[in-house]
């Protein structure tokens, strides 16, 4: 799944995203409505059913889950699959933005609320393939990574670093349920996930010896 924080100055949201409101912001503020919009994002239209046997919950706390989505305008029934006895569903947009200061100071609870539930996702996912990596081919694994880099930066060059790597994501193929099929063979789904951490603690760098510096780059692969 793929919830973007986005900023202000960040680059245009596609036509078939949605910026967060408050109303939108206190319905995803729950760990499991995250993960529903997520897997019909990257799945396609689903049922209730099939959706809890994912996310190993109850259909009823699936079913109830769908359905203040739909009432905030993140998924719709989708009535061409559906029928009377199996209902169907598929989400309205494709990305979700989150990219207004006001309203988190607004929503102090929902936001962190929010967050915190894509922070535990993206975990989630880097555990997933991490479980999975020795069964998969080797071109797929020499491609894997997780690494990160210390960098000292103003506020405007992390935004300036943030602009530049979407400019660089943004000329890969996106991937959708709908598109899967035409893409070139031998495309699998890769998922990117940035994150700029601010650490507003000058602490540690003050005890380093004169001269010391933290080694650049460091790999946790």
């Amino acid at each position: 799944m793929t919830d973007p924080n986005g900023r202000p100055d960040g680059p245009q949201t596609e036509a078939d995203s949605v910026v967060l409101d408050a109303k939108g912001l206190r319905a995803l503020a729950h760990p499991v409505r995250v993960q529903l919009v997520g897997l019909l994002r990257k799945y396609g239209p689903s049922t209730a059913t099939r959706l809890a046997e994912r996310l190993s919950v109850n259909s009823g706390t699936a079913s109830y889950h769908l359905r203040q989505l739909g009432a905030a305008g993140f998924v719709e029934e989708d009535t061409e699959r559906g029928n009377a006895r199996e209902r169907w569903w598929r989400s309205v947009h494709r990305t979700t933005w989150f990219n207004d200061a006001e309203l988190a100071e607004r929503e102090p609870e929902a936001a962190l609320a929010y967050q915190q539930s894509i922070a535990a996702i993206y975990t989630l996912r880097a555990q997933q393939t991490l479980n999975g990596l020795r069964t998969m081919p080797r071109a797929w694994r020499d491609t894997f990574d997780m690494s990160d880099w210390s960098l000292r930066l103003t506020p405007e060059e992390a935004a300036a670093l943030y602009r530049e790597l979407t400019e660089v994501i943004a000329r890969y193929r996106r991937d959708a349920p709908e598109t899967a099929a035409s893409a070139p063979e031998g495309t699998e789904r890769v998922v990117v996930i940035t994150q700029i951490l601010p650490e507003l603690d000058t602490s540690a760098a003050s005890s380093l010896p004169p001269g010391a510096q933290e080694e650049e780059g460091s790999p946790t692969s």
